[in-house]
């Protein structure tokens, strides 16, 4: 079948280009031509934009779950429901994110996903995120302290088999010891190693980079905090171009400031656009669980007991509205930082991440206010705003 999707402003990593219609057959896009030059009585299908905005899928690369729901419960049933909220809001793909737990709950979490087999008529789920148990306790934030420990290779390795090579992501702690052993094998299976709930100074969090760490995970939020004499993990986040950085942009997480540090630090190429979401997304205001902890959650904003930040109720589409409306990106430069950079990151950007011949036909329909309108995952629309 051969679908035809025209009258749309096609979102580039670098610009908007207007007049072009994009062709999809096998669930891959096949061409990008001007309109003009497609014969559609030839077609099967022909979709008309509207004059919206074309972009690739966004792809949330950090969230433990949505719709009460979370990966820690280990059923199929969740992750069917956190991929249909996901869809709803132009996540086309994403990694199953695993909280610091009892090991037994986190290999139990890690089979449920490596198992899982996607639907059709649904969000993607693409890999794993393991945010845990390496940390350091001084920065745990919302991580349970009864399950924090120190770096384990023996464990990981049982791990990553476990996940039948869907372990994409793992965090930790640089500075621990027995962390660089970890890190290393995690770099030799083209898992990424990323710093997170850290304490480390700048020479430890820039040995960590130097042995294999491309990711910071939820930038400023559970690291050490900088000082103009020791500018710790941030510094080297921010200026270490090897570095990719996450941010929870939701007006909670970060001051806008800080989010115009890392853009302008970092430029739009390395900044990643992430949820953190926790089950509460998408849900009322009220009381939730993150890790086997009760969460509270006030206006939006998700805290444990103590008021330390639990994850959040953010989706990538009012992370990329933020981007547009409150630090005035363009449209296409807040589109990368959730379709692209993710990608490049997790190294899936051969066949996701932007619209191009040859690549995934996983993308979305939104209007100039980031409303999304439709979402095509394989080339198959399946899910229409009523």
């Amino acid at each position: 079948m051969e679908i035809l999707i025209k009258n749309v402003n096609i979102v580039t990593p670098y610009e908007i280009v207007h007049g072009y219609g994009v062709l999809i057959k096998d669930n891959i896009i096949k061409e990008i031509e001007k309109e003009e030059n497609f014969e559609e009585e030839n077609l099967d299908n022909i979709i008309d934009g509207k004059n919206g905005f074309l972009a690739p899928g966004f792809i949330d690369i950090h969230n433990h779950g949505n719709s009460g729901y979370d990966f820690m419960d280990s059923t199929e049933e969740a992750i069917d429901n956190i991929g249909k909220f996901h869809l709803k809001n132009g996540v086309t793909s994403f990694l199953g994110t695993i909280i610091t737990s009892s090991y037994e709950d986190m290999k139990n979490a890690i089979k449920n996903i490596a198992d899982y087999e996607n639907k059709k008529d649904n969000s993607q789920i693409i890999g794993i995120h393991l945010e845990g148990p390496f940390f350091a306790m001084e920065k745990k934030g919302a991580q349970p302290p009864e399950h924090i420990k120190g770096p384990n290779l023996e464990e990981i390795k049982e791990l990553e088999m476990l996940s039948k090579g869907m372990l994409k992501v793992v965090s930790l702690a640089p500075e621990l010891e027995g962390a660089s052993p970890v890190i290393r094998y995690l770099k030799s299976k083209n898992v990424v190693p990323a710093m997170a709930h850290s304490n480390g100074t700048f020479e430890e969090a820039k040995k960590g980079v130097n042995e294999g760490i491309t990711l910071a995970n939820h930038l400023y939020n559970g690291m050490r905090s900088f000082s103009h004499r020791e500018p710790g993990i941030i510094g080297v986040s921010l200026t270490d171009d090897r570095v990719y950085c996450e941010i929870i942009y939701d007006g909670i997480h970060l001051h806008d400031a800080s989010v115009e540090v890392a853009l302008r630090t970092k430029g739009i190429g390395k900044v990643i656009l992430v949820s953190d979401a926790m089950r509460a997304a998408g849900l009322q205001d009220g009381e939730y669980e993150l890790g086997g902890q009760k969460v509270f959650v006030e206006n939006g904003a998700a805290r444990l007991e103590s008021g330390t930040l639990a994850g959040s109720t953010l989706n990538l589409r009012d992370a990329v509205y933020n981007m547009v409306y409150k630090k005035n990106t363009t449209i296409h430069e807040a589109v990368r930082m959730a379709s692209l950079n993710p990608a490049n990151v997790i190294g899936v950007d051969d066949r996701k991440g932007s619209i191009e011949v040859g690549k995934d036909a996983d993308l979305i329909l939104f209007d100039k206010d980031i409303n999304m309108l439709a979402s095509i995952v394989g080339g198959n629309t399946i899910w229409l705003k009523n």
